[in-house]
């Protein structure tokens, strides 16, 4: 009998994993979510830092990187390389197993510090896609402004992109054409379209967390909460179907380019008055990805409902918007907020990741 997560796959939806360690990999842990349906794993700074920093899995090889390198970026980096590339070997036969709509990647995140510098972000995507050298490797780019002008180079490159921290329609629309102009410039230079991919990642809950928020300071309107962060989504995914289809993009597809599926991410409940595995019932649809923490996957295994949902009620996805307008919810003002926010958290989790490298570094020379 299928799993649920496989039943989910059905009817579209990829489940991804949102976290790694070595030891998760090692103890065939991940092995055994793949072999549960899980066909993808997405990394961030704060899941590296508590496995790093959390107990001696690491400290053999750091006293070995120590001898060479001290600074902490490139100690981690050095780290990651070995984890990275272990979990791309194992999700390798996903990969490779030739679906309609390839899975198998693992993303792997460019220092946010470079968030709004096109050029470093580029160069970065250049050095890790070499540095992990794996085919079934994504380049983690946040969707600022500027990241929209990495994301096309880094694909006219030949390097897969995961677009990550996208919360506007609007900078979702802008993601996807930057993939697009990326390739038919690989295109034009000779490249092969279908050695790249891209997902755009577009952040659910906290969209949630930021209008509810909003809601409560206005008051009166509580038959809104929980309704953007879905109809949002929905949208999104309206807009994917828009761009990725007709005569011009037809063309890409013919010579292998696959269309840039949309990623539902940050899609744990934060608030517990909301059922636990809603940002993954609400949202299963064709060619799109869902990207969860193992406690959602856990909630999801033992109680989810799979059904289509991705586009029961545009219309009504469309009139929240609105509503939420009509209460007072500036919609611009909340996503921008929240891409801010959420390039701030990220380089405060790399901040705290290489310090916490740092400290590890300082009690293993000095042991």
């Amino acid at each position: 009998m299928p799993t649920p997560l496989q039943l989910l796959a059905q009817q579209g939806t990829s489940p991804w994993l949102d976290y790694i360690s070595r030891e998760f990999i090692n103890d065939g842990d991940l092995a055994g979510m793949v072999d549960d349906g899980i066909a993808g794993l997405t990394s961030n700074p704060t899941i590296f830092q508590s496995a790093i920093a959390d107990g001696n899995t690491y400290d053999d090889q750091l006293r070995e990187i120590l001898q060479n390198e001290t600074d902490p970026k490139e100690v981690f980096l050095a780290i990651a390389r070995e984890d990275i590339r272990a979990a791309c070997d194992l999700l390798a036969s996903v990969y490779n197993r030739g679906d309609e709509t390839r899975d198998g990647w693992v993303s792997l995140e460019v220092d946010p510090r470079f968030a709004h510098d096109a050029d470093k972000t580029a160069a970065e995507a250049k050095r890790l896609h070499k540095m992990i050298d794996k085919p079934n490797l994504f380049i983690k780019i946040p969707g600022t402004q500027e990241g929209l002008t990495a994301i096309e180079e880094t694909i006219a490159a030949e390097i897969p992109v995961n677009v990550t921290l996208l919360f506007s329609l609007q900078r979702h629309r802008e993601a996807a054409e930057a993939y697009i102009k990326g390739l038919r410039r690989l295109r034009e230079s000779g490249g092969d379209p279908a050695k790249v991919a891209s997902v755009a990642s577009f952040f659910v809950s906290r969209v949630d967390s930021e209008a509810d928020k909003r809601l409560d300071e206005v008051g009166g309107h509580d038959d809104l909460k929980g309704k953007l962060a879905i109809a949002n989504a929905k949208l999104a995914y309206q807009t994917y179907k828009e761009l990725f289809s007709g005569s011009d993009w037809e063309e890409l597809e013919a010579a292998g380019a696959s269309p840039q599926r949309c990623l539902w991410a940050s899609t744990s409940t934060k608030n517990p008055d909301y059922r636990d595995v809603i940002y993954v019932e609400e949202l299963i649809g064709a060619k799109t990805v869902n990207t969860m923490p193992r406690s959602t996957i856990e909630a999801f295994m033992d109680h989810g409902r799979v059904e289509p949902t991705l586009e029961r009620d545009v219309d009504g996805a469309k009139r929240t918007l609105e509503q939420l307008a009509d209460a007072g919810i500036d919609y611009d003002d909340v996503v921008e907020t929240l891409e801010r926010e959420g390039v701030e958290k990220f380089d405060k989790s790399f901040k705290e990741l290489f310090d916490g490298v740092a400290a590890k570094r300082d009690q293993l020379v000095t042991a």
